[in-house]
């Protein structure tokens, strides 16, 4: 079992910006894809945005698309997730969650995934 390190997040106003990494350890990590699901309180934990081993494919949902920005180093085992433009909408439980690929493909069902981080709370005042 591989628990992935997740830092960043906290407090900040509307149109601020927040920093998320993940670094995961004990394993090749150009052999995982990796994706950043957030789940709000009382809902469902849903995909946002995703990036293929290499980096060579990304996908984003339409409410993140221009705001956030994933990015991943394999040297460094971590990964990224920007967030600029932050909205109150955004306030969520951020989880990055990776999984073993040598496509291009991205996958969207949190069922997809092996492994995954602890989460991390972000909170966006209006």
């Amino acid at each position: 079992q591989v628990q992935l390190v997740q830092s960043g997040g906290g407090l900040v106003q509307a149109g601020g910006s927040l920093r998320l990494s993940c670094v995961v350890p004990q394993r090749t990590f150009s052999n995982y894809a990796m994706a950043w699901f957030r789940q709000a309180p009382g809902k469902e934990r849903d995909f946002i945005i995703g990036i293929t081993w290499n980096g060579g494919n990304r996908l984003y949902v339409d409410s993140v698309k221009g705001r956030f920005t994933i990015s991943r180093d394999n040297t460094k085992n971590t990964g990224s997730l920007q967030m600029s433009s932050l909205r109150p909408e955004d306030t969520a439980v951020y989880y990055c969650a990776i999984r073993q690929s040598s496509s291009q493909q991205i996958w969207r069902a949190s069922y997809d995934y092996d492994y995954w981080g602890p989460g991390t709370q972000v909170t966006v005042s209006s």
